[in-house]
């Protein structure tokens, strides 16, 4: 057995490229833990003894389903278990460690030998053990993660203070996502890239780790009715050269939120005889994403994106999902308030819950978590991380470059340029974050900014975020579009760092729009409202804007604001602000434990509804 029902989140972690499930070990469940205050525990010999308590992996310590349920500042935490390989891994074969996330600075041993580091809390990593195993058939294995209160990391909306306030929630800290083991052959397939071409055809690059002279790749795709095309090339000393395969007309059917099909899809390496060396099962998207002047087309068709900011947290286990059922429920959620897709804020998303993506046809924007979060993006406040954002941000596009409902990559979110300090590191990191995207993905537009300064002037999209509540103030807000003058977030920004402070951006080019964040509408049914939900106060229930007076006047305020937007028809899409609450923020169309806040029909009403973008055509 490779997983057993018993521990928690025993699927397969990466869904889109999967061995034989013979072939991997889940390692979530139970581990030794310690936690280490002081970063001192490589002097203590932590790395040598056994650790004081337990975790439940893969929840953090600051979750409830960790059984710890600390949320006090971790600056590092210790984690340790006995590894026993299972029988079905065959001798010689390597083995590889994956470890989804671990947040934020890991370093492994394997029986006190130190097999690696990882630096990136949202990003996965791989190690190969294989040499420190040493043909070894059990071993030890020692996780440290550092988590630094006072470095500018990126936190997406962890709380930078002890408490969680206003939209900053309470912190991760250590493994929160799936760690599990890998049997490989001596020469084995890498993850590789999927890249639809004109809806006729799929670009496949892979790569062979280990690879001799002799091998070869076969990439074969299927659908229903079986094999649709099939491709095969050499492997080469240092790279696999890219195969194509291409879709006969009769059998091409387009990816699209209305009928999200994936075909199957099968990597293998052949060695010199023919035989199968090593085989990954897929699956991918028959589907193009294109800017046309002020449109992003999707398969040649305009799309309004009616997206969700989601946050991505639950109640009792915060960023990580807990359970598979409550990945696909989120999905399901969106798709019944009337969206079709979301914008994953402020966090990476689990594979898992970009499959399901995939699988039920709900667009998603890739977003970086580069929030610090008091000092806001890559600059905070000594601008020295810049390089550990761009690395980061190059692992996730990477990672997640083969999704099909992956339709735009958001690097960064609300980033302050003000006027009188036009050219700093955050520049510098903005561009370098941008063309790096564009650099590994020319598939998808790229947004340099979500909101607030816009700093490269060939960046595929524009947006701004606005949460006046007033329909026909709104209205009057983003009623430039048709003349070229989009409503844009300069002026006096009253939450920047620099109160007073302008934004500034580089001119408006004509590039699609949309408002990217909206709504927030704060609303407690009064049935469930607490003596907290009474204020707006820093650190209390909050939601933008003052709370409607009924029930009656949220679904007023929602649709005449939602149609200030649809029925623009140079607004190529919107983001309300947001799917669930979060803590003490009190905007979600749902509660934060995922019940109903509203008449779900009238909800949908209000945010599937007729686009005039989509009617221009």
């Amino acid at each position: 057995m490779t997983h057993h029902e018993d521990i928690p989140r025993p699927e397969h972690p990466r869904p889109q490229f999967v061995r034989a499930e013979e072939r991997w070990l889940n390692l979530n469940g139970s581990w030794q833990f310690e936690r280490d205050p002081s970063d001192s525990g490589l002097e203590r010999g932590l790395v040598g003894r056994e650790l004081e308590g337990s975790i439940l992996v893969p929840f953090c310590p600051e979750s409830e389903l960790s059984g710890i349920g600390d949320p006090d500042w971790h600056e590092a935490v210790w984690y340790r278990r006995t590894v026993e390989l299972p029988d079905a891994f065959p001798e010689g074969d390597r083995v590889l460690l994956h470890c989804q996330a671990v947040d934020h600075d890991a370093t492994v041993w394997l029986d006190g030998v130190e097999v690696g580091r990882h630096r990136g809390g949202h990003t996965s990593f791989t190690l190969d053990l294989t040499d420190a195993l040493a043909g070894r058939r059990s071993a030890t294995l020692v996780v440290r993660a550092r988590d630094p209160r006072h470095e500018p990391l990126p936190r997406g909306k962890q709380a930078t203070w002890f408490a969680n306030t206003h939209c900053q929630y309470t912190r991760t800290t250590g493994i929160w996502q799936t760690v599990w083991l890998e049997s490989v052959p001596t020469a084995y397939l890498e993850r590789p890239r999927i890249t639809p071409d004109a809806n006729v055809a799929l670009d496949l690059d892979a790569t062979v780790r280990h690879g001799r002279v002799g091998q070869r790749v076969r990439a074969v795709l299927s659908d229903d009715a079986g094999q649709v095309a099939v491709a095969e090339t050499p492997v080469g000393l240092q790279m696999v050269p890219r195969l194509r395969l291409e879709v006969p007309e009769d059998r091409r059917r387009v990816w699209q939120p209305e009928d999200p099909h994936l075909y199957g899809l099968t990597f293998e390496l052949l060695d010199a005889g023919g035989e199968v060396v090593d085989r990954l099962d897929s699956y991918a998207g028959l589907r193009t994403i294109a800017v046309e002047g002020h449109k992003v087309l999707l398969n040649g068709r305009p799309v309004f994106q009616r997206l969700v900011l989601d946050q991505g947290y639950w109640p009792e286990s915060l960023m990580t999902a807990p359970s598979e059922e409550a990945l696909v429920r989120d999905v399901e959620l969106g798709l019944e308030a009337g969206f079709n897709g979301a914008r994953i804020h402020q966090k990476i998303a689990e594979e898992r819950f970009l499959h399901h993506c995939d699988r039920m046809g709900y667009l998603v924007w890739g977003e970086f978590p580069d929030w610090g979060v008091s000092g806001q993006g890559p600059a905070g406040h000594n601008q020295k991380p810049g390089a550990t954002f761009v690395a980061q941000w190059v692992e996730a596009v990477e990672r997640d470059y083969s999704h099909p409902s992956i339709v735009g990559w958001c690097p960064l979110n609300e980033t302050h340029q003000y006027l009188h300090d036009r050219f700093t590191v955050l520049d510098d990191v903005t561009q370098a974050m941008y063309w790096a995207t564009k650099g590994m993905d020319r598939t998808r537009p790229v947004i340099d900014a979500s909101g607030y300064s816009h700093r490269v002037p060939t960046t595929d999209v524009w947006d701004s975020h606005d949460y006046t509540q007033d329909p026909r103030e709104f209205a009057q807000v983003m009623g430039g579009l048709a003349q070229g003058r989009p409503h844009t977030n300069t002026g006096e920004n009253t939450g920047s760092a620099v109160p007073g402070a302008p934004d500034y951006s580089t001119p408006y080019a004509g590039q699609p729009y949309f408002c990217s964040e909206y709504g927030g509408i704060w609303w407690v049914p009064p049935q469930e409202r607490t003596e907290e939900d009474a204020t707006n106060d820093e650190g209390e229930s909050w939601g933008y804007g003052n709370r409607p007076a009924d029930e009656e006047e949220f679904y007023s305020r929602a649709e005449g604001l939602t149609r200030v937007l649809d029925q623009d028809p140079r607004m190529f899409g919107y983001c309300y602000t947001q799917l669930t609450d979060v803590f003490q923020e009190k905007n979600g169309i749902y509660a934060f434990d995922r019940s109903a806040k509203l008449d779900m029909e009238r909800v949908r009403a209000i945010f599937d509804h007729p686009s005039a973008y989509e009617a221009a055509g």
